[in-house]
């Protein structure tokens, strides 16, 4: 099979699957935070938490519960794994360092999942269960819980609140996260991922040496780090790993894993203001971006090169080029970062595709929650920038766009590029940290940025060139994904609380549609505008030097 019939039928299958799946679990969605009753396993963690179901917080307040749950997270997994050598199941693993301790606390907390330690032997079992796993789950709800309080301060009006932080991590964890990951891990066992509690033992090779193979609770594992956009891998080389994906149809379960929830949410968005039009607007901005990288990145990998050959340096045999390539987009277009090929081996312009996939801010669908409510900052940037094109007042559905939501929103855009942007020129500056990459002159700029991306992103895939288990990369890259994930969730919240207080205005022949063609088209342009208008000198200098070279 060519390698065009083989994108087309991989890439139709999971077409297919989204189209069967995007309307009820969209709706489940929206009907599980809408929803008026408590359930028993609910009911029982609220008394012992002592919360109150059923009040709501400002959006200060609900911003407050979701730092200082963040936070105790963060010092509880850094604690616990500093401490797993002296804890049951550590398989012979010993604590880490402090400074990649901490950097891989900040990932799994942000939903980063970047791992500067090795897989199978930097984690004990009991991390990856008590720690890495739950976290992937925590994680995943809190983007959840963020995207819909982000929507409800649209679909309301004359009020303060925006919800409850704790009952809208609760149901998405109980109703949604915990439930689609059971059917996945299932999925995932049968299809023969691994899940044992095995220690690590020797075998003799067919040659007389010998290797060590590793067990561990892996399908626990790579379905809620697939389904919560999260990315870490049980093993060094993640999902390229047999135990972790051992074959085509795994890859396809997987690549399905990770879009289900971002591709279904801009339903839940519909249903959520009861527009369904609002939510096929955002679904379109989604599927325009994410198939454009999905073809210009088929492209520059199936291009035959000088030796007459597509590019399979970097990519699994198993897979072939179709199957690594969507892997790619897919996993840099949402918040993933698991892998099933070595992004640095991607041909110059390949690789600063998916690279751009992140800088355009992960909307294409982006990850679980955060994908939703940074599309939203987009609609909310298009509907001010049409409004000044026609000389009037820009409103989204019946909320006025005025100098307080603007600026919440220009800020939450202007985050993650000077992250990324002084992230990746600081390094350039310092001998230590440049001699960190693999290659020198353009690739090593695309590591190093690369690296940033990824974390100023919550991203956690890695060019795999850079050598980033350093204190310098650990604390800068930390610092890039708490700044990266908990800023852009304030401003996000605090523009949600401001539509919120606004009365409703009412819709008239003069105001702009948000559903229409035209719309999703201005969407679209601004997305890439803004991204490269911001990136495309860093971009020049990296991969399209490499490649024109």
């Amino acid at each position: 099979m060519n390698d065009t019939a083989a994108t087309v039928m991989t890439l139709s299958a999971v077409v297919m699957a989204l189209a069967l799946t995007h309307i009820p679990l969209g709706d489940y969605v929206a009907r599980s935070f809408t929803d008026s009753g408590h359930r028993r396993p609910e009911t029982i963690l609220y008394r012992m938490c002592r919360i109150n179901p059923d009040s709501e917080q400002r959006w200060s307040v609900y911003a407050l519960s979701l730092l200082t749950f963040s936070l105790v997270n963060v010092i509880g997994l850094w604690l616990l794994i500093l401490a797993q050598g002296w804890l049951p199941w550590s398989a012979g693993r010993t604590g880490m360092r402090l400074d990649t301790a901490l950097n891989t606390a900040v990932s799994f907390v942000t939903n980063t999942n970047w791992q500067s330690y090795a897989g199978e032997s930097g984690a004990s079992y009991l991390v990856d269960m008590l720690g890495l796993t739950v976290q992937n789950f925590i994680s995943a709800a809190v983007g959840l819980a963020v995207a819909v309080a982000v929507v409800r301060g649209l679909a309301r009006h004359d009020t303060d609140n925006v919800g409850n932080f704790w009952v809208d991590l609760t149901r998405g964890l109980w109703r949604i996260l915990l439930p689609l990951a059971v059917i996945g891990g299932i999925t995932l066992i049968a299809g023969g991922v691994i899940q044992n509690l095995d220690a690590p033992h020797t075998v003799q090779t067919l040659t007389g040496g010998t290797q060590t193979i590793q067990g561990g609770p892996v399908a626990s594992q790579e379905v809620i780090k697939l389904l919560g956009t999260n990315g870490g891998g049980f093993f060094n080389a993640n999902s390229a790993h047999p135990f972790e994906n051992p074959n085509p149809v795994t890859n396809l379960v997987e690549i399905l894993l990770i879009v289900l929830i971002p591709f279904a949410l801009p339903r839940t968005y519909g249903r959520l203001v009861g527009d369904l039009r609002q939510g096929r607007a955002l679904l379109a901005l989604m599927s325009t971006l994410f198939l454009i990288s999905l073809a210009l990145t088929t492209w520059a990998e199936t291009a035959l090169n000088s030796t007459g050959q597509s590019a399979m340096e970097g990519k699994e045999v198993r897979f072939g080029i179709p199957g690594s390539v969507l892997f790619a987009a897919v996993t840099t277009g949402t918040s993933t970062g698991a892998v099933n090929s070595a992004h640095d081996s991607f041909s110059p312009l390949g690789g600063g595709i998916i690279l751009t996939n992140m800088l355009l801010g992960e909307i294409s669908p982006g990850g679980v929650g955060t994908g939703l409510y940074s599309a939203l900052i987009i609609v909310v940037i298009t509907v001010f920038v049409a409004g000044l094109m026609v000389g009037r007042t820009p409103e989204l559905l019946g909320k006025t766009v005025g100098r307080r939501e603007i600026t919440y929103t220009a800020l939450f855009i202007l985050v993650m590029p000077a992250l990324v942007l002084l992230g990746t020129g600081t390094s350039l500056l310092l001998p230590t940290a440049r001699n960190a990459t693999a290659n020198a002159g353009p690739h090593g700029l695309t590591e190093i940025m690369y690296a940033y991306a990824s974390a100023a992103n919550n991203n956690g895939s890695a060019f795999a060139g850079l050598s980033a288990d350093t204190p310098w990369y650990n604390l800068t890259l930390a610092t890039c994904m708490a700044v990266g994930r908990f800023l852009p969730i304030l401003l996000a919240l605090a523009l949600a609380g401001a539509f919120a207080q606004q009365p409703a205005r009412p819709i008239t022949a003069g105001t702009l549609p948000t559903h229409t063609p035209l719309f999703v088209t201005l969407l679209v342009s601004i997305a890439v505008i803004v991204a490269g208008l911001t990136f495309f000198p860093a971009l020049a200098l990296g991969p399209i030097a490499e490649g024109t070279l």
